[in-house]
């Protein structure tokens, strides 16, 4: 098979972070809902995590493959 292109894996990297980052702010909001006060540190995490993970898997998983 070929190798996907440069741009294509930086483009599968840059939406696996957004992604990501949806993911992580959804966290953020569902955290806020249940309690009154969030700290800056768990908001940075709970959105930075999933933003790098999504990135990660968006840059190294083959794309057109949904297994």
């Amino acid at each position: 098979m070929n190798e996907p292109t440069s741009p294509a894996r930086a483009s599968a990297a840059f939406v696996g972070a957004l992604v990501g980052a949806a993911a992580g702010i959804l966290l953020v909001t569902a955290a806020g809902a249940l309690f009154l006060e969030i700290g800056g540190l768990f908001a940075v995490l709970a959105i930075g995590v999933p933003t790098l993970c999504g990135a990660v898997v968006g840059a190294f998983l083959p794309p057109g493959h949904s297994r």
